[in-house]
């Protein structure tokens, strides 16, 4: 996406609920978001204590001693980490200040979730040391093949993460995960996972809530020694948090030069010479997670 350098304030504004919309719908198109705990942060961050074990209860006499079980923990840092987008717009066009706001609502929030996203499965990399991700989770092939089903691949999922220690509780997919499911079926030819090919959803695996975004995918090596593609994470979200800072924040310029692209291919735009405008917005978010709580999905290695 574009990147901005030496912006100036103007006077163009937005509706005041603008920002708290994005953030909103940020929100419902991130798979990750919708899965784990939200909590709001201090703009310095906040140590969050995470809990390894349960208490384990015991039989006792009526006057015996009661025994006393302490849980193991822990405290990871929850750091906010800066995420933008600017958005160019002409000047005509932002005369329809309706359009323009309709615009921003509804193709910001699904760059700043599909970015989140695909940082947090591992697809991109993670802005510092304080943000975890899912890279070095265990992984297990959904592709049906002549020893295993996508069922069995499922299945292997939920014990890891039982072995471990928790409950798996959700699942966040790609759309290639998507169609690996519809493709699933039984011994005689029928879906496993939808009800219908009319309904074609897939609302809830072994159970648990199924949430998809495009962000969930991560390209696999070529070869015969490649490396299949993440497709999706399975996992006891109780075991993750996000956190963000004040929202969504939003500039509009249309003074200035913004920089579009990078490297040799980068290009200047003088937003005051084009009657150009850049609509700015960014949010602060952090992310930590219990990484034996989950399990990546794979598909196949490709083959060119």
């Amino acid at each position: 996406m574009p990147t901005g350098v030496e912006l100036n304030r103007s006077n163009i504004e937005l509706p005041a609920d603008v920002s708290s919309e994005i953030l909103q719908k940020t929100q419902e198109e991130s798979a990750i978001m919708r899965l784990a705990r939200r909590m709001v942060l201090p703009g310095n961050g906040l140590a969050v204590p995470v809990i390894t074990g349960d208490p384990t209860a015991e039989w006792v006499d009526e006057t015996g001693v009661k025994p006393v079980s302490n849980p193991s923990v822990a405290k990871k840092n929850l750091q906010p980490y800066k995420l933008a987008v600017i958005e160019l717009f002409s000047m005509e066009f932002v005369r329809d200040l309706k359009a323009l706001y309709d615009s921003c609502v509804a193709r910001m929030p699904g760059a700043l979730a599909r970015r989140f996203d695909q940082t947090v499965i591992g697809a991109i990399q993670k802005p510092g040391d304080n943000f975890d991700n899912f890279a070095l989770c265990t992984a297990q092939s959904i592709i049906a093949t002549s020893d295993a089903s996508t069922y069995d691949g499922l299945v292997a999922a939920d014990t890891d993460i039982a072995t471990h220690g928790y409950m798996l509780n959700g699942f966040g997919l790609s759309a290639q995960a998507r169609g690996i499911l519809l493709g699933a079926v039984d011994g005689d030819g029928r879906p496993l996972f939808v009800n219908n090919v009319s309904q074609g959803a897939i609302p809830m695996i072994l159970g648990a809530p199924t949430y998809f975004n495009r962000g969930l995918f991560k390209e696999g090596t070529a070869g015969t020694s490649g490396t299949p593609a993440v497709v999706g994470v399975a996992g006891d979200w109780t075991q993750a948090i996000y956190g963000t800072v004040e929202g969504v924040k939003i500039d509009i310029n249309d003074k200035g030069v913004v920089t579009v692209g990078s490297g040799t291919s980068a290009t200047q735009v003088n937003l005051w010479q084009q009657n150009m405008v850049a609509v700015r917005a960014e949010i602060e978010v952090g992310f930590r997670c219990v990484t034996d709580a989950f399990n990546l999905l794979t598909g196949a290695i490709p083959t060119t």
